[in-house]
């Protein structure tokens, strides 16, 4: 949500998921201050209230997300982890031909 709109409060983001499904204030103040801890936001305070930003973008939170998630269940392999996407799900294919420029594009950089 910080990514798309820049930034925002506390309160503007508990009221924009509880139109999905009610979520609690104080659940969304301690996931930002647990985020603030680690690195992930920002803030600064604009009367009582605290307007949280991103401080990473969205491709480096999902590069730390994938490199935990190939360490914890793929043993840092990325191979294991495209083998099971396939066996797991159905793909399309053109997604399959995708893959296989993908892999060739990397190949011809000298990376496979």
């Amino acid at each position: 949500m910080l990514w798309d709109r820049g930034e925002a409060s506390v309160r503007e983001v508990a009221d924009a998921l509880s139109q999905h499904k009610p979520v609690a204030y104080t659940t969304v103040l301690t996931t930002f201050n647990v985020l603030a801890k680690k690195g992930f936001v920002t803030h600064r305070q604009e009367g009582r209230a605290f307007v949280y930003r991103a401080a990473i973008s969205r491709e480096q939170a999902r590069r730390q997300a994938l490199d935990q998630l190939l360490l914890r269940f793929f043993e840092g392999s990325p191979n294991l982890l495209a083998q099971h996407l396939l066996d797991q799900d159905e793909v399309g294919r053109d997604e399959l031909k995708a893959l296989r420029a993908k892999v060739e594009a990397a190949k011809q950089r000298g990376n496979g």
